[in-house]
């Protein structure tokens, strides 16, 4: 037999059963451990919505903006139109 199967058979009921808790134990803490790092994580997640949600908003002034600018523009070519129109 190898060593880790003999080693096994000579651990006594108490010995495995200490083995087992410690496993539990690390199994617990890095339980908790994952669960602060995914409220870590979704906290993140709501930050960079909110960040996009504001930068959408940006994008939809910006481009309201655009549109009112060359409505602007166009009125004034058409003046512009107009009055080379009359001057004929």
């Amino acid at each position: 037999m190898n060593q880790s199967t003999e080693a096994r058979k000579e651990a006594t009921p108490l010995e495995r059963l200490k083995n087992l808790e410690d496993k539990i134990a690390l199994t617990i803490e890095r339980v908790k451990t994952l669960k602060e790092e995914r409220a870590l994580m979704q906290r993140r997640i709501e930050e960079l919505e909110g960040l996009l949600n504001e930068k959408n908003q940006e994008i939809e002034q910006l481009r309201s903006e655009k549109n009112s600018i060359k409505n602007q523009i166009e009125s004034l070519l058409n003046e512009l139109d107009i009055l080379e129109l009359e001057k004929q």
